[in-house]
Formats: structure tokens, sequence, C-alpha cells
């Protein structure tokens, strides 16, 4: 453990826990302040527990920990142990007036992306609006995208288009089955995690990590959290008759969706981080959750259009062309999750097994596939 507290100094901490404030002007944090255990109200900073350890044993990495258990985002653990839910997700008032709307998520979204210093910075690039909104902040970093060898993939087109269309510098990462062998067990090992879900998200984040860190990168701009925060999945357009939500309304649905950002978030940084970069989220700071909490639904997600607030606001910074692309999720995009899949058969996982792909992760991080 380097650090005691990342993401934040003590006084704004402080601050927070005393007023109970869930978004006091961060990106996010966690650590220890003056004896207690802190991780803010969406988790962007993961912290965990040793549970076989009597005593209080924690770290930013979970391999430092016999076994590790992710703390819940929103908690404070006091130094007698007591343990409480500090922050939680606020409920503000909806704005209505659509103009006003989406100028305040304007104003929060190009202040985030603009923020980040461009020394040692690369951008990951898939070529829809997250980001391309990312990238228009800071004009100076390169651009990657990852994609499987043997295919031109949805990602690297659209990534492809894209860095055209803004005039960008863009790298892209081709891995093949040899480097998806060799990356599986690194995931699991950093993140803890195996399913076929997780491991497929995270493969080509960290093929990119890995390659902007070997050109020389230490830090990476991801545009995580704006599918959440801005109505960008499916399933929150008409929630009542979708079984993936209990909500039945699409601000409803969408607070359901920002609330698993928590168990998300980790598996993205420990990837990241295990690939030799440092991630950068502009777009979960705290003045952008604040602005999208705030959206009315049909500024969120309607039948034609997804992310619609997001797309209004950086329409002075984002080609239009761009804006309105529809993307894949990472996973399907790239081809990762295709050929996981694929090589879970060739090594005879097949797929009427029950979660063959599962068992095929599972055998390679033992070393038996």
């Amino acid at each position: 453990m380097t650090e005691p507290l990342r993401g934040a100094d003590a006084s704004t901490v402080w601050a927070a826990m005393e007023s109970g404030d869930p978004l006091p002007g961060t990106g996010g944090f966690a650590g220890e302040v003056d004896g207690r255990l802190v991780r803010d109200v969406l988790g962007r900073e993961p912290l965990y527990l040793d549970a076989a350890s009597d005593g209080r044993e924690w770290s930013f990495d979970p391999t430092d920990l016999t076994d590790p258990e992710l703390l819940d985002a929103g908690t404070v653990i006091e130094p007698d142990d007591a343990r409480g839910e500090v922050w939680s997700l606020p409920n503000p008032t909806t704005e209505t007036d659509h103009g006003t709307a989406v100028d305040a998520v304007r104003d929060a979204v190009l202040t985030s992306v603009r923020e980040p210093s461009p020394d040692g910075l690369a951008v990951a690039f898939s070529g829809g609006v997250d980001s391309a909104a990312v990238a228009a902040g800071v004009p100076e970093a390169p651009c990657y995208v990852a994609g499987f060898a043997d295919a031109e993939s949805h990602d690297v087109d659209a990534a492809r288009e894209a860095a055209d269309a803004m005039d960008r510098d863009l790298r892209v990462v081709a891995f093949d089955h040899d480097d998806i062998e060799r990356a599986v067990p690194e995931i699991v090992r950093a993140t803890g995690r195996s399913n076929a879900m997780d491991v497929g998200i995270a493969l080509p984040l960290y093929f990119v990590a890995e390659r902007a860190a070997a050109d020389g990168f230490d830090r990476l701009a991801v545009g995580q959290g704006a599918d959440e925060l801005f109505g960008g999945y499916r399933k929150v357009v008409d929630p009542a008759e979708d079984h993936r939500v209990d909500a039945d309304t699409v601000r409803g649905a969408t607070r359901e969706v920002v609330r698993s950002l928590p168990d998300q978030l980790p598996r993205d940084v420990l990837t990241l981080r295990a690939a030799g970069v440092e991630p950068v989220a502009p777009l979960l700071h705290d003045r952008v959750v604040d602005a999208a909490l705030r959206l009315p639904a049909d500024l969120l997600a309607t039948d034609e259009e997804r992310k619609i607030a997001l797309r209004r606001a950086v329409a002075d910074v984002v080609p239009d062309d761009v804006r309105g692309a529809e993307k894949k999720a990472v996973q399907y995009g790239t081809y990762a999750a295709r050929e996981l899949d694929r090589l879970a058969r060739q090594a005879g996982y097949k797929r009427r097994m029950d979660d063959h792909v599962g068992q095929y992760i599972d055998a390679l991080v033992a070393g038996e596939a």
C-alpha cells in the first residue's frame, strides 16, 4: 500500500462524511482517513478487506490479501470497526427544461474531459460518442482501439471512421488467440473474476492498456460510466416490458443501472492497472453524475435514440456522424467474446455444456487448457 487515500484529499472526504454529501466534487475516492476506511458512493476506487484476517488488513489491490472482500460503495468503517452506509445515490429534482438540462450536461462533460493533463495520457477509443467526447477533451493524446487480428471488427471500423472525422492519431491493437490465452489468467488473477462476461469485457481493455503502456503512456482515459448514467442500455427504453430490470420507468431503470457501477468498476480499474496504466474516467466525475441524475426520461432513452442528452451536449466538439453512431458492447464489437467462445469449443468445451466458456477460463487459469 503506497498511499492511505486515493482520489481525494483527506479534508474533502472529512467534509463529505460530516455533511453526508455523496457527490463532493471528486472523481471517486477510497482509503483510510484518520483510522476510518471509506469508499465513495459509486465505488469508483476499489478497496478490499481481508476476510481471513483478525486484524484490519485492507488494500486497493485484492491480490495483496488472502481472502479479499470488496467494501460496499458509500461505506465508512470507523476505528472501532463499526460499519455503516454514509453516502447513498442522491435523487435530485428532475430538470424539466430540456435546454437547461442539456446545458448542465454540456458544462459538466466538457469541464471533466478537459481536466486531465495530457502528459502521459492515451485514450481508449471505440468510435462511439462516449470515447469521442473523452478524446475531444485531450486533442494531443493518441487514441487506441483493440480488435481481433483476423477480422476487421466493428470497433476497429467505427474507430477508424471516427478518428478520420476528428483528425486523430489512431493506433489499432490487433490481438489473436495466443494473446487471449496469455491474457485471460492475468486478468483473472488481477480481478478475482473468472466468469465469461467479465473476462470478455476486460480482454480488449487489457490489450489497449498493455499497448499504451508499452508505448510509454502511464494513464488511459476511458469513457466508462456514460452508458449507465445517460441511458445507453436497451433495457432502460421500455423497462416495464424488460425482465432485465426491476424498475418500470426509464428514470427508475437508469438509476438501477447506475447502482451496478460499484460492482462493475473494480473489474475495469484492476484490469487497466494490471496492464500497466492508471485509469482516468472523466465521465464519472461527480459533476457529470449530478447533471445526469437530473435528466428527464425523454433526454435519456426513447425507442428512437439513447444517450440523448449526452449526444446533444457534445455537438460542438464531436462530429455529427460520430455522435449518432450506434455501438456494440466492447466484448462483441472487438470480437473478444466470439473468439473466447471459439477457443473454448476448440479446447473441447462445447456449447451444450453448462457455462462452457467459464469452464474453459478456469482450465486456462489452472494451466490445464
